[in-house]
């Protein structure tokens, strides 16, 4: 984030300059016959059109009279503007000052300045090659101390390198090489090689790991705004090519080809240049350009922008978000199978932390739909990342930035209308929902009930004889589709041994939109713990749910229950259980059409209600006889009114 302000403190020996160099920088001229020490000064951003510059920068003027005063000033400066003029102030750079900082426990970018270079002026680069060697005396300290960001000599009387000086006091805040270089190895640093490498492969959009002209014009367009000069692309080439010939420092390295493009190897050379040269704003506007911050991690508002979401209401994939995922499953199906393979997820996966968390903990990708090889399909995809929206959307929105969608990601999703609640026969229940997608199941139910061959089956898989306990929460999403072609995603959820403490969870069932419960019909201990779970936790019957028998193709068994499962489902004003078996592909495609109906008019499946139809029914009879009696009272009272005034006719 950029600072608004930078405080910069300028310090050195008695009568370097540094008061003449503020004025010079200020007025634009030479005064002489200065005052000791000048107030600060605060100079207005009006020179700079960077995003990154901040509105103001104050220069704090010092002296060495009061050491105390120079201490706090210290401390509280961004940036040290250290000066020096001649041999002897040269000395205590080392001896004195930067021993100071650090005794101090500062941390801050020190800028060197060799002040009163006055042969430095209108002919400063003649000078310039001409003094080569006095250049020299700046390297020891910048390979000893790593504080010193970068030197510069300046002339307050000839206005030489002041500006120059000021600039790399605010670029040393704004555009920090440290994070960059480490000068003392004169190589990147890791984190930044890890940021440039992402960069390259979001960058490579054909994928062929080599940078083409097409490929680098639109990265300089996403970073600074403009196309790239064709002569400064052919330089870049030129110099690329000629550090990795024979006995080159890259020699043996592939950093351009010709025909190809820029390789990976070829970028972060190309940036490790421009940090050696001074200029890292370039590699700074590239990370920048894709939300990198100075600690060299994506910003967390780009990663997890805020949303306001009612209570009720909830997150969906919209659809732009759903054509970017699309567009990177088609992108990354190099051998177009129509499936993603192991090696196909991992690269798409680089520009990531890896897999999701939740991915790894539902069993990623057998939690969704995959081909006969194990590869998810695009139904598959598209599933697994609705169900991630739905159930942590800043999982989506973080992955969605490491992918590369370019956009604010909260335009690829969606926030559902609110759920209200109705009240019917004196109690609340949840309304219909018309815009929803996304439907959360848990699938409840006595152990070796047939929970998870359910989950299998609702993935097309095939029924497996062999019983494995699910030792921790399993999950499984795919599309289906219900009358009318309307498309809908759902997930199931089972929790293995965490059952009961989730139902005790409130804000967990808050998160459920239909309870699946299921027994096993050829076990006659299997559905008296249905019957205890509803007794016992009362908030499910403020759910809608679905009764299921499961393993219907065994022989059904009268159940050890004071209640049998019809008649335990008529009290509830429920639809009887439907019976299933994982061996009858159209009864389950029924059962999950019946929980999708019942998350989407949960009114119609919630315990407690008798069916609407019949209260309908009561309710037009009561008013056709309330209708009725009222017709015939006022045919009575007419008859009788005519019967009445009948006599008397008008006479003239």
């Amino acid at each position: 984030m950029t600072k608004e302000t930078i405080r910069v403190v300028l310090c050195g020996d008695d009568g370097v300059g540094k008061t003449s160099l503020i004025v010079s920088l200020v007025k634009g001229r030479f005064i002489s016959n200065l005052q000791d020490v000048l107030p600060p000064v605060t100079i207005p951003r009006d020179f700079s059109s960077s995003p990154y510059s901040p509105k103001s920068t104050i220069l704090v003027d010092t002296n060495n009279a009061n050491p105390t005063t120079l201490q706090r000033e210290l401390k509280n400066a961004d940036v040290i503007w250290l000066v020096y003029s001649d041999h002897e102030s040269y000395e205590r750079v080392s001896l004195y000052w930067m021993m100071t900082f650090r005794s101090l426990g500062l941390n801050l970018p020190v800028i060197l300045c060799k002040n009163k270079c006055d042969e430095y002026g209108e002919h400063s680069a003649s000078a310039t090659a001409d003094t080569k060697v006095e250049d020299e005396e700046f390297i020891p300290i910048l390979m000893e101390y790593k504080e010193v960001d970068t030197c510069i000599k300046t002339s307050a009387r000839t206005q030489f390198d002041v500006n120059q000086a000021f600039y790399l006091c605010q670029r040393s805040i704004t555009h920090p090489i440290a994070p960059l270089f480490d000068a003392r190895v004169g190589e990147l640093k890791p984190l930044v090689v890890q940021a440039l490498k992402r960069i390259f492969l979001l960058s490579d959009k054909d994928q062929d790991n080599y940078l083409n002209d097409e490929e680098i014009t639109a990265l300089q367009r996403k970073c600074f705004g403009r196309s790239i000069d064709i002569n400064e692309l052919n330089f870049i080439k030129k110099t690329l090519l000629d550090i990795s010939l024979p006995s080159q420092e890259y020699d043996g390295y592939v950093l351009y080809e010709p025909e190809k493009g820029i390789t990976k190897d070829g970028f972060l050379v190309l940036n490790k240049i421009y940090a050696e040269k001074g200029r890292h704003e370039t590699t700074w506007g590239i990370l920048r350009a894709f939300q990198y911050t100075d600690s060299l991690s994506i910003m967390d508002k780009a990663l997890y922008p805020k949303l306001n979401i009612p209570e009720t209401s909830s997150i969906e994939l919209s659809p732009k978000g759903y054509r970017f995922l699309v567009d990177l499953f088609l992108r990354f199906d190099m051998d177009n199978d129509g499936g993603l393979n192991e090696n196909e997820l991992t690269f798409l996966f680089k520009c990531t932390p890896g897999l999701p968390k939740l991915w790894s903990e539902t069993n990623f990708p057998y939690s969704t739909v995959v081909n006969y090889r194990g590869c998810i399909t695009l139904q598959g995809w598209l599933a697994q990342w609705s169900m991630t929206t739905f159930l942590d959307y800043k999982i989506t929105t973080a992955y969605l930035v490491y992918f590369g969608f370019e956009e604010d990601a909260r335009v690829a999703l969606q926030i559902t209308k609110p759920r209200r609640m109705r009240r019917r026969a004196g109690r609340l229940y949840r309304s219909s929902v018309a815009d929803r997608k996304v439907f959360n199941c848990f699938v409840v139910g006595n152990p070796k009930s047939g929970k998870s061959s359910l989950l299998e089956s609702f993935l097309g898989r095939p029924f497996a004889e062999t019983y494995s306990p699910t030792l921790r929460p399993q999950m499984a999403v795919n599309s289906l589709e219900l009358k009318g072609g309307k498309q809908y995603y759902l997930i199931l959820q089972e929790f293995g041994g965490q059952e009961n403490a989730i139902l005790e969870n409130r804000d967990k069932i808050k998160k459920c939109d239909v309870m699946c419960l299921v027994y096993d019909s050829s076990d006659p201990e299997s559905f008296s713990y249905l019957v205890d779970l509803v007794n016992t936790h009362e908030s499910l019957q403020d759910l809608p749910i679905v009764f299921v028998a499961l393993k219907a193709d065994l022989d059904k068994v009268q159940q050890r229950c004071y209640i049998q499962p019809d008649e335990f489902t008529e009290q509830l004003y429920m639809d009887h259980p439907l019976h299933i078996s994982s061996t009858w592909p159209s009864s389950l495609n029924e059962l999950f059409i019946k929980i999708t109906e019942a998350a989407l008019v949960p009114g119609r499946n919630t315990p407690g209600f008798p069916p609407e139809s019949k209260v309908n029914d009561t309710d037009y009879k009561q008013a056709i006889m309330i209708v009725g009696s009222t017709v015939g009272f006022i045919s009575l009272l007419t008859f009788t009114m005519v019967k009445l005034l009948k006599p008397f006719k008008y006479r003239r």
